[in-house]
C-alpha cells in the first residue's frame, strides 16, 4: 500500500488531537495495574493486545515456564514503539490459565508509562484445556466469588486488581460455556467490571447476550470480540443496535484483513454505529518455550496502516476520536449496568 509520508503526518496530529479528548467526567473510573484513575486518562486505548500468551493448557502452565526479565527485554521496544502514535492505554486479553501475569504487566507500566489493564474470569474456549479441572465442579456462584474476590482484594497476593473480566466460549455452546457466562453476569453486578468474551461468531454471541438478558445485564456491559469472524455484517450491526460493544479486534497487517476493517467501519459509519465500536489488533505476543519467545507481531499495524487509509476515506477527527479514545473509555469504565425493561438501556 502506497501511505504518504505527509498523510502519516497528518494520521499523527489526528493522534494526538485525539489524545488530549475525553468525553468522560472525573467520577468515571477504570482499574490499571498501578491502581484506579479517571477514566478520561486513558486516552487512545489498543482494547485488545497480548504481551504474554502460553498455550500448554491450565494443568501444566507455570510462571516458572519463562524469565520475566527476558519477557521484558523483548517486549519494550515494541511498546516504547507506540509512544510516537500517543497509545496511552492497553488492554491485555490474557486470562488466568494463559499466562496471565499482572506484576509483568505492572513492571512494563512502571517502565514506559502506559497504562495496562488485566482482567479476572476463565477462558473455556479450546475444549476447556485453559480451564482448572475444578471449574466443571464448581457452580457459577463459586467460580465468581473467586472473580469477585480478584476484583475486590487483587490477583493472589499482588494486589493488583482486574479492569475488566475475560471469558471465552465455544461454538456450540455447552453447559460449561453456560456457566461461565452466568458467572460473568454475577460478578459483572457485584463488581461493575465489563465482560470481555472471545467469541467470533454471532451464534454464541446472542446466546451469551440471553444469557445477559436473564440476569439483567445489559448488552453494554459486555464486548462481543473478534465479531469481524462474523460474516454477516447486519448480525452484528444488530447487536450494536442493542447497545453491546462490538470489537474488530484481530487486525493483521494481510491486505484481506485490512480491508475487511475497512469494510465494517464504511458499513458501521453509514449506519451511524461508530459509538458501539471498538478497533485492536490481538497482536504481540511472548510465547514460553519458544526460542527467544517466539514470533512476535508489532502493535501499529492500526497506526500505521488503518488509521492512514480512514484518513484518506474521510474520516473525521471526531471519528477516530470516538474510535480510539471515546468508545474504550465508556467500554472499560467500571459501574454497574443493569438492563432497564420498560425504558432505553443506561446510555454510553
Amino acid at each position: 500500500m502506497n501511505l504518504s509520508f505527509a498523510r502519516l503526518n497528518r494520521v499523527m496530529l489526528v493522534l494526538m488531537a485525539a489524545s488530549l479528548f475525553s468525553c468522560q467526567h472525573d467520577k468515571s473510573k477504570i482499574m490499571t495495574v498501578t491502581g484506579e484513575i479517571p477514566a478520561s486518562q486513558m486516552g487512545v486505548t489498543l482494547s485488545h493486545e497480548h504481551i504474554l500468551v502460553d498455550f500448554i493448557g491450565a494443568d501444566s502452565i507455570s510462571p516458572d515456564r519463562y524469565n520475566r526479565e527476558e519477557v521484558v527485554k523483548r517486549v519494550l521496544p515494541y511498546l516504547e514503539a507506540l509512544k510516537q502514535y500517543n497509545v496511552n492505554t492497553f488492554v491485555d486479553g490474557t486470562p488466568q490459565f494463559l499466562g496471565r501475569d499482572p506484576e509483568l504487566l505492572k513492571e512494563l507500566s512502571e517502565k514506559t508509562g502506559m497504562n495496562f489493564i488485566t482482567n479476572t474470569g476463565w477462558y473455556a474456549t479450546g475444549n476447556y484445556k485453559y480451564l482448572p479441572q475444578e471449574a466443571f465442579d464448581l457452580s457459577a456462584e463459586e467460580i465468581a466469588a473467586r472473580w469477585i474476590d480478584e476484583a475486590k482484594n487483587g490477583i493472589g497476593d499482588t494486589g493488583i486488581k482486574p479492569g475488566f473480566i475475560k471469558i471465552g466460549v465455544n461454538d456450540p455452546m455447552t453447559e460449561m460455556d453456560v456457566k461461565i457466562v452466568k458467572a460473568a453476569c454475577i460478578t459483572h453486578l457485584a463488581t461493575g467490571l465489563t465482560i470481555m468474551s472471545h467469541t467470533g461468531l454471532a451464534g454464541p454471541a446472542f446466546s451469551q447476550l440471553k444469557i445477559l438478558d436473564e440476569y439483567g445485564v445489559a448488552p453494554s456491559a459486555f464486548i462481543w470480540t473478534h465479531a469481524m469472524i462474523e460474516p454477516k455484517m447486519d448480525k452484528i450491526l444488530t447487536a450494536a443496535d442493542m447497545g453491546t460493544w462490538v470489537a474488530f479486534d484481530n487486525l493483521t497487517p494481510e491486505y484481506k484483513m485490512v480491508s475487511r476493517m475497512l469494510d465494517l467501519l464504511k458499513y458501521f459509519k453509514a449506519a451511524r454505529r461508530l459509538d458501539r465500536v471498538l478497533i485492536s489488533q490481538d497482536a504481540g505476543w511472548y510465547s514460553p518455550g519458544e526460542p527467544n519467545g517466539g514470533d512476535f507481531r508489532e502493535y501499529s499495524t492500526i497506526f500505521d496502516t488503518l488509521m492512514i487509509l480512514l484518513d484518506r476515506g474521510g474520516y473525521t477527527m471526531d471519528e477516530i476520536n470516538q474510535i480510539l479514545v471515546t468508545n474504550p473509555e465508556n467500554a472499560f469504565t467500571i459501574r454497574v449496568r443493569k438492563l432497564q425493561k420498560e425504558t432505553d438501556e443506561t446510555s454510553d
